[in-house]
């Protein structure tokens, strides 16, 4: 947990005058989880205390593209007119990769009556947190973010490759949990680990995961917003650090084709304001009622939120069988083949593993939608189907297999447009059916391998 949780003002002026800090990057995640913003002169960020962007900047798709028309323009003004952001003391971070003193803020969107806006990924999150306070529980939530390193490529028509490592070789097999594999960039990871720790990031473990060039990390267990702030920071941290070492990193979901994707497993649990404890154990140490009900508000509503863990095209590769990704929505104990797990742990650790999302998720985004899942369980006192105790993979599939299809499934589900704000799904589906189409206008080498002279 950030030092920095409570801070106001006063503190924050503080904080910046210690590091001497002559610039602010003023960030504003959008939709995709790019940092949208301004940089500002300390003296002008100080006079201000925000600044103002129009409100479609955290409405656009990962293309940059916006709706022509539509519902979209039924929660943005089609006028452009601007929102009002404001600093998160709580979020202030150094950049320990700039030249100047520079510190970096996250903001929060509002409109011109005060009002957060609906549509902002950290106002969906915001929301739902604030729903799990009125019922006296604080959600606690533990990422296990993927990721590959692959070696720069400036060509997109050329596929990606693992990176050269110390040795002067890349990778060419699968080096899961290979410490000598991990220790192959020592000198990247001594920068990203260096510029965690300046940026107060409270990450765990490094691992080496399946696939050639791809890698884990892990983040302590925290409340949900500050745990998304970290991801959305993480994820510059190691892009830049992995430039300065000539090499890209990467969290599409499925970049390297033949190679395990890449995910974002959200362990969750909820604790009681009241006592304290997890409340998905009893007294005596058995699982309660909450903790089955949370699992099956996820079995009923992870296929219609699908488009939110797996937003792009390329997200539907990575949910394919024996593939070290989930294909259903089978749950079971210390059972990596489904889709929500429950890990061996202690009563007062018990929690909730969603296994289905992917690292191109915005964490903000994916972490609201797990949460309201659970949530709608428990509310609806939702039972779960029977624990899965043997391989999920010869299942049946149970999660949609297109962007196409989730945004279909997520249209049309109420509850959880009650949960997360009918504004903010009509923004996101309407932007997700722009870069949808934009991606059926690519014509990919397997059309032309195929089809060109087949058919």
């Amino acid at each position: 947990m950030s030092n920095k949780q409570h801070f106001n003002f006063a503190e924050l002026e503080q904080w910046l005058n210690e590091r001497r800090v002559t610039e602010i990057e003023c960030l504003v995640p959008d939709l995709t989880g790019v940092a949208r913003g301004k940089i500002l002169p300390r003296q002008k960020f100080t006079e201000d205390r925000g600044m103002r962007l129009p409100e479609a900047i955290v409405g656009m798709g990962v293309t940059g593209e916006f709706p022509e028309e539509g519902p979209y323009y039924d929660v943005i003004n089609p006028t452009d007119r601007d929102m009002h952001l404001r600093p998160d003391p709580s979020t202030v971070r150094i950049v320990p990769w700039a030249t100047d003193p520079t510190a970096q803020v996250i903001h929060d969107c509002y409109d011109r009556d005060g009002n957060l806006i609906p549509f902002a990924p950290r106002s969906v999150l915001r929301r739902v947190c604030d729903l799990f306070d009125a019922e006296g529980w604080d959600p606690v939530v533990a990422p296990e973010l993927e990721f590959y390193l692959v070696a720069r490529n400036t060509d997109p028509d050329m596929p990606l490759k693992p990176p050269i490592g110390r040795s002067g070789r890349s990778e060419t097999s699968r080096q899961a949990y290979s410490i000598d594999a991990v220790n192959e960039f020592d000198p990247l990871f001594e920068d990203v680990y260096d510029y965690c720790e300046k940026m107060e990031l409270n990450v765990d473990t490094l691992i080496h995961e399946i696939g050639a060039g791809q890698m884990e990390i892990n983040f302590f267990h925290a409340h949900p917003l500050g745990l998304a702030d970290e991801v959305f920071f993480f994820k510059r941290t190691v892009r830049e650090a992995a430039l300065r070492h000539d090499m890209y990193a990467t969290f599409m979901a499925k970049p390297i084709a033949g190679e395990p994707g890449s995910a974002m497993h959200i362990h969750q649990s909820l604790v009681s304001k009241a006592t304290g404890k997890n409340i998905f154990s009893k007294p005596d140490g058995t699982a309660s009622d909450e903790f089955y009900w949370y699992i099956g508000g996820l079995q009923k509503y992870i296929p219609a939120a699908m488009a939110l863990f797996a937003p792009y095209v390329n997200s539907y590769r990575r949910l394919s069988r024996f593939t070290a990704a989930p294909i259903n929505i089978q749950w079971g104990t210390d059972n990596r083949t489904v889709g929500i797990r429950s890990p061996v742990a202690s009563p007062a650790a018990r929690r909730i593993e969603n296994r289905v999302i992917g690292a191109d998720a915005n964490p903000y985004v994916a972490l609201a939608a797990t949460l309201a899942c659970g949530y709608l369980g428990i509310k609806n006192k939702i039972q779960p189907s029977p624990e899965c105790k043997g391989d999920a993979y010869l299942g049946d599939y149970q999660l949609p297999r297109s962007l196409g299809e989730a945004l279909n499934l997520l249209r049309s589900e109420k509850d959880l447009a009650d949960v997360l704000g009918q504004d903010f799904i009509t923004v996101y589906t309407e932007v997700k059916e722009i870069e949808h189409a934009e991606f059926m206008k690519v014509i990919s080498p397997w059309e032309r391998e195929h089809l060109l002279l087949h058919v």
